[in-house]
């Protein structure tokens, strides 16, 4: 039972928020979220997406077992700690990635392909991305993007380009500053944590940071003012939204700089509340312009 218990925790069920997050967007901005077919066929995929990262956190804690033992708080995690087998470890992660693939084959033969290209690029990353500096965290924020573009697949709407861009954009945000804390935390073990550790310091990351930080902004300014379902009797109404998602920037930014948060985004967003609540605040302007007015 403990196995299947570390297993269950090697899925990162903490982390199964973002998965969902990010591909529900489709059909939350294409007004679609109360059609019942459509949201059945997302509800759908984003479950095949948990089990499909499932089984890539699984294969990235077999590959990362030595390193994460020797970090100070992954070495925690069930494989690390030896509370998973390794063969067993193995099998799960097979397991799931197969799983998720024959389920989404029933589904959409185009989401099949997606789903594939998604393993195949965190398996790249696993073995080899990892350690390249920058294409590191590119292939990260990739992911995500893949998870914005399965949600518009399964309900075959076109997505706007700016909000996949945004969308994107923010994925890279997190990745980046989860980076950086990361680094920051570990200090001068950071390179014997990981190798690729070495290759960044904290000038370069939050230069990063300033930069995606502004793209975002940009990005879902010109998403606000272009998207159709957004506007109403020729008002832009999603710009009501942009000072919302720039407090939720900021805040995030204050969390890294100042309270020296962000190494796990998905417990920031579980546990801190002015973040939570400017989250509750943009789902119900949102709500209200796409669905009331």
């Amino acid at each position: 039972m403990s196995a299947i218990y570390g297993l269950i925790l090697s899925m990162r069920p903490k982390q199964w928020t973002k998965n969902v997050l990010f591909v529900f967007p489709a059909i939350v901005f294409n007004a679609q979220l109360f059609d019942q077919e459509s949201f059945v066929r997302v509800l759908i995929c984003s479950a095949l997406m948990v089990l499909a990262a499932g089984g890539v956190y699984i294969f990235n804690d077999i590959v990362d077992v030595e390193s994460d033992r020797r970090h100070p708080v992954k070495r925690q995690r069930p494989i690390a700690a030896g509370m998973v087998p390794l063969g067993i470890a193995r099998l799960a992660a097979a397991a799931l990635a197969g799983a998720a693939l024959l389920l989404a084959f029933n589904v959409d033969e185009e989401l099949t392909l997606l789903l594939l290209a998604y393993l195949l690029l965190q398996v790249a990353y696993s073995l080899y991305l990892r350690n390249v500096v920058l294409l590191d965290i590119l292939a990260v924020a990739a992911g995500f993007v893949m998870r914005i573009m399965a949600g518009g697949l399964v309900i075959d709407v076109s997505l706007s380009p700016w909000l996949t861009t945004s969308g994107g954009l923010l994925a890279l945000f997190l990745v980046i500053g989860k980076r950086r804390q990361e680094i920051a935390l570990l200090g001068d073990q950071a390179p014997a944590a990981r190798e690729i550790f070495q290759r960044y310091n904290l000038p370069l990351l939050d230069d990063m940071l300033r930069i995606v930080t502004t793209c975002v902004m940009i990005t879902y300014i010109i998403y606000t003012v272009e998207s159709p379902t957004l506007t109403k009797q020729g008002q832009n109404l999603g710009l009501i939204t942009v000072p919302i998602v720039i407090y939720g920037l900021f805040r995030y930014l204050y969390l890294i700089h100042v309270e020296d948060e962000g190494s796990a985004p998905e417990e920031v967003l579980l546990t801190d509340r002015p973040l939570q609540t400017t989250i509750i605040a943009a789902a119900a302007a949102y709500f209200v312009i796409l669905y009331l007015l």
